[in-house]
């Protein structure tokens, strides 16, 4: 496997990429409750199968290449072949560096893949002398949400609004630099 920073996306590679989503038999349970003027969020792991599965089309991939046309993107090949990506911007308004995308062909997850991806985001942010890395996804998506704790990133903050969906809740998460 090799990566290196994206140039531009001239096809959807992920329509040969296998599920586009994700399945799990855990989630994280949000809740929360007001009063007297404050309010306390709770985080609980819960049993709940879960499935999610979205389709990238034509402008997704022309949003995506807005994005990529910046510099800060990373795709990870295999026998020159687009494999994963991720898709990363420059915020100098508050000196962070956020993840837009990141979505890895069904067949090479669990490869190192994605590990590889957040390394290259990671060296970049510091090259770029950035104070922070920012993510968001949801709380259905305790795979991610697994994986991201192991690359370092901690839970800085929730929506339970964001999405159309009342089961889901944004979770963001953050890696100081």
């Amino acid at each position: 496997m090799e990566s290196k920073k994206l140039e531009k996306l001239t096809e959807n590679p992920t329509i040969n990429w296998g599920l586009n989503g994700y399945t799990t038999d855990k989630i994280l349970s949000v809740s929360f409750v007001e009063y007297g003027g404050s309010f306390e969020f709770v985080l609980k792991e819960k049993f709940m199968p879960y499935s999610k599965v979205w389709e990238t089309d034509s402008n997704d991939i022309e949003e995506l290449n807005e994005i990529i046309e910046k510099g800060y993107s990373f795709g990870v090949f295999e026998d020159g072949e687009l494999i994963g990506w991720i898709i990363c911007e420059h915020r100098t308004w508050n000196n962070s560096f956020y993840i837009e995308n990141i979505l890895i062909s069904e067949k090479f997850r669990r490869s190192g893949a994605g590990a590889q991806l957040i390394k290259n985001a990671v060296r970049e942010a510091r090259h770029l002398n950035c104070r922070i890395i920012e993510l968001e996804t949801q709380n259905t998506n305790y795979p991610a949400i697994q994986f991201y704790r192991r690359m370092g990133f901690s839970i800085t903050g929730l929506n339970t609004r964001l999405y159309d969906n009342p089961e889901e809740t944004a979770v963001f998460m953050t890696l100081d630099l």
